[in-house]
């Protein structure tokens, strides 16, 4: 019984360890989604850190990269360190919306990402994941 309650008490401590900010995760690791398809709008977040990139070097990668996605109406704004972008694809004029924002982190940089899909339009969970962590990898390229 001894060895077991070791090998949970690991278990939580290693928890705790992954979680810290000094570990964070990839994009991929670290994307949520949140809203239920068709009857509310779909929220898809990540984030994730770049612990050598300045955030103004990020903001600039990262913009291009919302360009390469094929975004438009980008707007930089970087006193926020912000980037907002929208795509239109469903051929109904509702455009979905990417914001990206960038923050010192240390000696880096953190870029947090957040997609947003309109109530009624769907897309999927696994395509979304792909493209926006292209987006934030941007950062550290």
């Amino acid at each position: 019984m001894k060895p077991l309650l070791i090998a949970a008490a690991a278990a939580v401590a290693l928890t705790g360890v992954a979680a810290s900010p000094a570990l964070a995760g990839t994009c991929a690791s670290n994307f949520k989604v949140e809203g239920v398809p068709m009857l509310s709008a779909m929220t898809f977040r990540s984030s994730q850190t770049f612990p050598k990139v300045a955030p103004k070097t990020a903001l600039a990668q990262l913009a291009a990269a919302v360009a390469a996605e094929g975004f438009h109406g980008i707007d930089v704004d970087h006193q926020l360190g912000a980037i907002s972008a929208l795509q239109e694809t469903t051929g109904t004029g509702r455009p979905q919306t990417l914001r990206v924002v960038v923050r010192r982190s240390g000696k880096g940089s953190r870029v947090d990402a957040v997609f947003t899909v309109q109530q009624g339009q769907v897309a999927g969970k696994d395509y979304i994941r792909q493209g926006m962590c292209r987006v934030v990898a941007a950062a550290g390229e």
